[in-house]
């Protein structure tokens, strides 16, 4: 062989070997993982994210020392962010997540509408985990022309949602979430008779979510609710007024109140329910699955008159005269002054 052969092979086999260490490289690069990460974690692409901000993201979210696969696919093909919120999981390829990330292939978000007192509390979850701004729901659900359209007014807002898990995408619109809430409303009460069973109480179902928030306010204890709400459909029947503390609460706007004065009492406002016979005209807060059905199937008892344990347990002594319930309420007021609470 001469050494003009010699020479040409051996340049040959050089530049095959580079090139085989190329490709090497670009598959390992590609198709190999470069996050150094144990669970799965996620990607948040917002409106003003580029291409170099998603790569940081990447690398911060990934542990990834480098992303040499990234630049690579970026330079075959160029990359539009798409907002959204994306996985990125254990051992996955560049090449993987990059697809996702190109196609705008997101990974849901379990979103629990929270049984919470006050839309603007509600408005803070949606802003905490989903792409939205707090203020401008809560500005939203303030907006009576608004919520006018889904049939709600500014008292019966709160009746519209549901407190359950839902699977919605993180960058969904404030109009596609109040549109998938109300199906999900409207599904609620077509599910286990429960359109039936409020007829059969004479409420519709804004009323009987109202009676709910009562119920959910005057006992934490789900077992209870049934009895407490009982109670309140007694008085409802016999046109007697439903004096909820709850509600006196509401109507002087302090939710901490633990001793309920005379003064209290004499705070004009629709919600207060020692002042006015009947239902609110809305929900004193966002009620809970458990406060609803225990409306929808409540205790039937003769029971008219409710004080909370002296022992603080969170339950209550009922009673289906005045008399038992005056010496109910004196053992819980000594109690409160035993504790010096005013």
């Amino acid at each position: 062989m001469s050494t003009r052969l010699r020479s040409i092979l051996i340049v040959v086999a050089v530049t095959l070997l580079v090139a085989l260490s190329a490709i090497w490289w670009m598959y390992r690069s590609v198709l190999g993982s470069p996050f150094q990460i144990s669970e799965t974690v996620y990607v948040y692409v917002r409106p003003d994210d580029t291409a170099a901000s998603v790569r940081r993201q990447l690398c911060e979210v990934g542990n990834a020392r480098h992303l040499r696969g990234w630049n690579i696919l970026c330079a075959l093909r160029s990359y539009q962010p798409r907002t959204g919120r994306y996985a990125v999981s254990p051992g996955e390829s560049m090449l993987g997540v990059y697809r996702k990330l190109l196609r705008g292939h997101q990974e849901p978000v379990r979103l629990t509408v929270p049984s919470v007192r006050g839309l603007h509390r509600l408005a803070g979850t949606l802003g905490s985990k989903l792409m939205m701004d707090s203020v401008e729901v809560a500005e939203l659900l303030a907006d009576t022309a608004y919520m006018s359209c889904y049939g709600y007014d500014a008292a019966s807002v709160p009746s519209m949602f549901i407190p359950n898990t839902y699977e919605v995408y993180w960058d969904i619109s404030v109009d596609d979430l109040m549109e998938r809430l109300q199906r999900e409303h409207d599904r609620f009460w077509a599910a286990s008779g429960r359109m039936d069973k409020a007829a059969a109480l004479g409420l519709t179902p804004e009323e009987v979510y109202t009676l709910a928030s009562i119920v959910d306010e005057e006992t934490a204890v789900n077992d209870e609710k049934p009895d407490v709400a009982g109670l309140y459909i007694n008085r409802l029947r016999r046109n007697m007024p439903l004096q909820a503390d709850p509600t006196v609460k509401f109507a002087v706007g302090d939710e901490t109140l633990r001793r309920i004065t005379s003064q209290h009492l004499q705070v004009e406002s629709p919600y207060n329910t020692y002042l006015h016979e009947g239902l609110p005209p809305g929900p004193i807060r966002i009620a809970s699955i458990a406060g609803i059905d225990a409306v929808l199937n409540a205790t039937k008892h003769d029971f008219i008159y409710m004080c909370a344990r002296e022992d603080f347990s969170g339950r209550h002594n009922f009673a289906s005269n005045y008399a038992q319930h005056q010496a109910n309420a004196r053992r819980y007021q000594q109690a409160l002054n035993r504790r010096g609470i005013h």
